[in-house]
């Protein structure tokens, strides 16, 4: 019997630092430790370990410092950028970086094509993340999967994802238009401890550089949870509940001052308002239902245009 490996591919600590939600108050997206992310892996039946920050490599070279000589931890980042002249933003998951590459990455993000480009010439693997997630319909469907020629994988299940989305992907990825396969991988995409190694991706191996190679040879395979509303929404409560914590001291004092305590205030005033995380949640899962949808009914007539039958999904 094959031997095989998992790790969750898309997890964050708090070198994903500041949020994009209400920017002002200097709330980080995620306030885990890269130790605590690697123990609640490992506990949770994980081989590897990779963090993935949003443009950072800190909270893997942390984890690596605390944990000199370890030889289950990839260094990886979650890469934004965006498509040039339209607004969309991508995600590319990267895998096996280093600082080099990191640093030449950034001041290509603002073109997505760039970026892979770079990528692809480093020979890493890296993977479009949660296909639709930024995709509303600003430009043509047809343009924004111009992307697809650019990229070697695709994230077919990620934990915050709704299950017909991550059936869709994965459909994509084993009936790749033109032929052929993507690679996949899958993550929990978690910013909280919570679901931490609750989703995950296998490939065969028996160490670090045998499960990379076969991620790159696109033998990887995705396990574990799907997403919707609540995954979303918890992770959003726990990390202003963290975020409240360390303005009241509990925590990294990332404000100071009267900025820390007009922004201790505001979160106070805004108790009662506590709703509003799931109706984001729950609105942010609606459009996506909708935009998977529209994406599936555009498949199965590019497929019947081409003789073809596009196949049926899990989730769907």
């Amino acid at each position: 019997m094959t031997e095989t490996l998992r790790a969750d591919l898309h997890v964050h600590t708090c070198h994903s630092n500041v949020s994009g939600t209400l920017p002002f108050l200097g709330s980080r997206d995620c306030y885990s430790s890269p130790l605590d992310v690697y123990r609640v892996a490992k506990a949770r039946g994980m081989d590897l370990v990779t963090i993935t920050d949003h443009d950072s490599i800190g909270g893997a070279l942390e984890l690596l410092d605390r944990l000199p000589g370890a030889d289950d931890i990839i260094i990886g980042e979650e890469v934004s950028c965006w498509i040039p002249d339209t607004g969309i933003q991508v995600h590319f998951g990267v895998y096996g970086t280093d600082e080099a590459l990191h640093r030449d990455l950034q001041p290509l993000r603002g073109n997505a094509f760039d970026v892979a480009a770079r990528l692809r010439q480093a020979g890493v693997v890296f993977a479009l993340n949660h296909l639709l997630h930024f995709y509303r319909g600003q430009i043509p469907f047809d343009d924004y999967l111009r992307l697809l020629d650019e990229v070697p994988a695709l994230e077919v299940r990620n934990g915050t994802m709704l299950p017909t989305h991550n059936g869709l992907v994965e459909s994509l990825a084993v009936h790749r238009p033109g032929g052929g396969r993507f690679g996949m991988t899958a993550g929990s995409d978690a910013h909280t401890l919570r679901r931490v190694g609750l989703t995950w991706t296998e490939a065969p191996g028996r160490t670090r550089e045998e499960f990379m190679a076969n991620l790159r040879a696109g033998r990887g395979r995705p396990g574990g949870s799907h997403g919707g509303t609540t995954a979303v929404a918890g992770d959003a409560y726990g990390v202003v509940g963290s975020y409240v914590a360390a303005l009241a001291g509990f925590g990294p004092r990332d404000l100071r001052g009267l900025r820390r305590a007009a922004c201790l205030a505001f979160a106070v005033v805004s108790s009662p308002a506590q709703f509003t995380p799931w109706l984001v949640a729950w609105s942010g899962k609606s459009r996506e239902a909708r935009e998977v949808a529209r994406a599936r009914a555009h498949f199965m007539q590019s497929a019947a245009r081409s003789g073809r039958t596009w196949p049926q999904e899990s989730g769907a």
